[in-house]
C-alpha cells in the first residue's frame, strides 16, 4: 500500500478498510506530491486532467455508474487527507457530478425526486463556497433549481459549471487551495506540524445518508473520547449527509438512536470499530453512512481525544495487550497533562452560582474570562493580555485562531463530533456545545467560568482547586511508567529544596526560556522560572541539566521522554 505521506491519511484508511474486508465505497486518490507541485506553480502538474480521466472511468466501472450523466449517474465526493489529521482545517465538496439532467436521473432511479433534488441544493451551496468562494444565502428547498442556479451566479460572478469534469477539476484546485488557508496554516503552527504538508485529495463514489428514512450518517469512536470509557460513543442524523453532523448547524442523536432504529447496522458497525482498533492499536474516529440499510465505511483515523481520554486510553490499552508501556507514554502529551493538572471548580463553588447557559460537554477543563462573540476580536483582546472565552453559535474552520486565543468555548449547537467539539479537543481547551438557539448571545462581554465537565456556564469567575498528579490513581501509575523511562530525574516541589538546585525563579530574567540556557551555566538541578514550559524544559535539557525540580512532575517526564524518543 502506498505511504500515508503520499496518498495522505484519509486515502490510506480507506484502503487499509478495503483491505480489512469493510464495506468502503470505491475511491481513487490524488497525491500529495501533485498538491505540492501546484502550490509552488499555481498551474495543475501536465498529465493530471489525463490521469483523473482514467480514474473516473474506474470508478464507474467499479460503481456501475456514469460520471455526470445517464440513467445511473454516479456522482462523487472530493475531499482533503493530509498525511498528518487535520480535523476540519481543509474543505470537502459532496454530491459533484450532479446538475438537471443527473437530478432527474436520479430522482427517476430512485423513484425519489424529492431526495435528488435535496442532493442538488446541498451540490450548489458546497460548490458556491468551497470552489467559487462566494457568499449564497441558504437555498431554499421550496425553489426550483434554476433559481438557486441564479442566485449563485449572481453572488459569484459567473455560473456552477454544468460538466461534471470541469466541476472537479475546479474543485480538485479548491481542495489544493485549501491546504494553504489561514486556518490551516494556524493550526499546522499550533500543533508543530511542517508548514509544507499539504494535502492529497480523495476522489470517492457517493453513498447518500439523506435517500430515505432507512438512511442516515454518523460518526463512531470506539470508546469514549470525552473520558476514556471503554464503551462506543458516537452520533447519528437520520436521512441526512456528513456535514450536517461535522458543521454544527443541526444537532445530532446519541448513536443510541441508530440501535433502536437497526439493530442490525448497528452491531455490524461496532465489529467494523473493533477490527479497526484491533488493528491500528489505537482508539478509532470512523465516519459512516448508511444508505437504504447498508452500512458504508468513509474513513477511519486514530481519535482526537479530550486529556482525559487520553491518559485512560493509555492505560487501558496496556492492559489489554494491544500497546507496551513505551508506546502508551508516547499517546499522552505533556501539553494533556497539564491540561488536567489545572484548576477544577472547587467544591460547593457552583451551589449558589448563576447558571447563564447550558449544553453537553465536549472537552472537560474549566476556563474563566470574557465572553467573546468573533474569533477575530478573541485573538486580538487576547494578543492584549485578557483571558478570553469564545462564545459562537457554531464555529467553522474559519474560526480556528479565534479558539486558539481562547481558554473555553460555547456554542449555540452542535454535538460531540461538531467542529467546535473536535478542534477543541485537538487543542485541550474546554468546550461546550448545543446549549440552544441564541444561548451564547447573551453571554456577549461578561466574564464567565465554562465548566467543561458539568456543561454549564456559569457568571462571574469562581473558586477553583489545583489536583495533583499524585492525588490521581491514574496519572500516578503513568508518572510510575514514566519515571522508569525519563533519561533525566523530576522531582516534585515538596519541602526542602536540594543543595545543588539553582532556583530560575530568583534570577532576572529566570522568567524568559530564551535566557535560560546561559544562566543555566554549569548547573546540573534547576527549578522555578520559565522552567516548566516547553521551551523552557529544551533550554535546560539542551544546557545538559540532569535534575529538575518541579511543582508537577509528569508534564516534565512526558516532555523529557518524547524528546529522547524523536531524537533516536
Amino acid at each position: 500500500m502506498p505511504a500515508r505521506e503520499l496518498i495522505g491519511g484519509k486515502a490510506w484508511s480507506i484502503a487499509r478498510m478495503s483491505e480489512l474486508g469493510l464495506n468502503v465505497p470505491p475511491a481513487v486518490v490524488i497525491t500529495t506530491e501533485a498538491c505540492a507541485a501546484y502550490l509552488e506553480t499555481g498551474a495543475m502538474p501536465a498529465g493530471l486532467a489525463e490521469e483523473l480521466n482514467t480514474a473516473i472511468a474506474w470508478l464507474e466501472a467499479q460503481s456501475g455508474r456514469t460520471f455526470g450523466s445517464g440513467a445511473s449517474p454516479l456522482l462523487v465526493s472530493v475531499r482533503s487527507g493530509a498525511a498528518i489529521s487535520m480535523p476540519g482545517m481543509m474543505d470537502t465538496v459532496l454530491n459533484l457530478g450532479i446538475n438537471a439532467d443527473t437530478e432527474a436521473a436520479l430522482g427517476a432511479e430512485t423513484d425519489n425526486p424529492e431526495f435528488a433534488r435535496d442532493t442538488h441544493r446541498r451540490f450548489l451551496e458546497l460548490y458556491a463556497s468551497i470552489v467559487m468562494k462566494a457568499t449564497v444565502p441558504p437555498l431554499s428547498s421550496e425553489a426550483a433549481p434554476s433559481s438557486w442556479i441564479e442566485a449563485v451566479a449572481a453572488a459569484a460572478g459567473e455560473s456552477v459549471p454544468v460538466a461534471a469534469g470541469e466541476q472537479l477539476f475546479k474543485a480538485v484546485a479548491a481542495v489544493f487551495d485549501s491546504s494553504n488557508s489561514r486556518r490551516a496554516r494556524r493550526y499546522r503552527k499550533h500543533h508543530d506540524l511542517p508548514a509544507n504538508l499539504g494535502t492529497a485529495v480523495t476522489i470517492q463514489a457517493m453513498v447518500f445518508g439523506n435517500l430515505d428514512d432507512e438512511s442516515g450518517t454518523g460518526v463512531l469512536f470506539s470508546r469514549n473520547p470525552l473520558n476514556g470509557d471503554p464503551a462506543p460513543y458516537g452520533e447519528y442524523l437520520h436521512r441526512a449527509q456528513g456535514e450536517d453532523v461535522v458543521s454544527g448547524k443541526f444537532t445530532p442523536e446519541p448513536l443510541s438512536s441508530l440501535h433502536a432504529t437497526s439493530p442490525t447496522i448497528y452491531d455490524e458497525l461496532l465489529h467494523a470499530a473493533r477490527t479497526l482498533e484491533n488493528d491500528g492499536a489505537d482508539v478509532q474516529d470512523i465516519e459512516f453512512t448508511v444508505q437504504q440499510g447498508t452500512l458504508f465505511l468513509l474513513q477511519s483515523r486514530a481519535a482526537k481525544r479530550a486529556p482525559q481520554a487520553a491518559v485512560r486510553f493509555a492505560l487501558d490499552l496496556v492492559t489489554e495487550g494491544l500497546i507496551d508501556r513505551d508506546t502508551g507514554l508516547s499517546r499522552v502529551s505533556a501539553e494533556q497533562v497539564r491540561t488536567l493538572l489545572q484548576p477544577h471548580l472547587a467544591d460547593g463553588a457552583a451551589d449558589k452560582a448563576k447558571v447563564l447557559a447550558s449544553g453537553e460537554p465536549a472537552c472537560q477543563g474549566v476556563g474563566a474570562g470574557i465572553a467573546i462573540t468573533t474569533s477575530d476580536e478573541a485573538e486580538t483582546r487576547a494578543a492584549a493580555g485578557e483571558t478570553v472565552v469564545l462564545a459562537r453559535p457554531s464555529t467553522s474552520p474559519e474560526d480556528v485562531h479565534g479558539m486558539i486565543a481562547s481558554v473555553a468555548v460555547v456554542t449555540d449547537h452542535g454535538g460531540s463530533t461538531s467542529h467546535a467539539a473536535v478542534v477543541s479537543r485537538a487543542l485541550g481547551v474546554p468546550c461546550i456545545v448545543g446549549c440552544g438557539e441564541g444561548s451564547v448571545a447573551g453571554l456577549a462581554g461578561q466574564t464567565v467560568t465554562v465548566d467543561g465537565i458539568s456543561g454549564k456556564v456559569f457568571a462571574g469567575c469562581l473558586d477553583v482547586v489545583a489536583p495533583n498528579e499524585f492525588d490521581d490513581p491514574s496519572l500516578a501509575t503513568l508518572t510510575e511508567w514514566a519515571i522508569a523511562a525519563c533519561p533525566v530525574t523530576v522531582l516534585p516541589k515538596t519541602g526542602e529544596l536540594p543543595a545543588d538546585v539553582l532556583d530560575l525563579g530568583a534570577i532576572d530574567g529566570g522568567e524568559d526560556p530564551e535566557q535560560l540556557g546561559a544562566l543555566i551555566g554549569d548547573a546540573r538541578t534547576v527549578t522555578g522560572g520559565a522552567i516548566e514550559s516547553d521551551a523552557g524544559l529544551e533550554a535546560a535539557l539542551s544546557a545538559g541539566v540532569e535534575c529538575i525540580v518541579a511543582s508537577h512532575v509528569l508534564p516534565v517526564l512526558l516532555y523529557a521522554i518524547e524528546r529522547e524518543r524523536q531524537r533516536q
